[in-house]
């Protein structure tokens, strides 16, 4: 039987704890867990949306904090509303892995 969820995280400190690293074993065997090299963003999903999200807001250029937040906001809720783009970032071949 194959997980129901797959737990995929970076190789922070905090994450690498033996509590941490032994949860899904104690919790059920639906919840296997990834770990990513220490850093690499480029397989990371999360991070091909937060660098969709950065792009937009430098292309926004904003001149305040108020700015900043109204752009950040904008493009997120925007890709809230286009679910097959944020599908999409998960069939990239270098994040191939968390695609379900």
């Amino acid at each position: 039987m194959s997980p129901a969820f797959h737990l995929i995280v970076d190789r922070h400190p905090v994450r690498r704890r033996i509590s941490v690293r032994d949860w899904p074993a104690e919790n059920g065997a639906s919840i296997e867990m990834h770990m990513l090299p220490g850093y690499a963003p480029e397989l990371d999903p999360v991070e091909l949306l937060n660098g969709d999200v950065e792009r937009r807001v430098a292309q926004a250029n904003p001149g305040n904090v108020t700015e900043l937040t109204a752009a950040a906001t904008a493009r997120l809720r925007r890709r809230q509303n286009q679910p097959d783009i944020v599908k999409a970032l998960f069939r990239r071949p270098e994040v191939r892995y968390a695609a379900a």
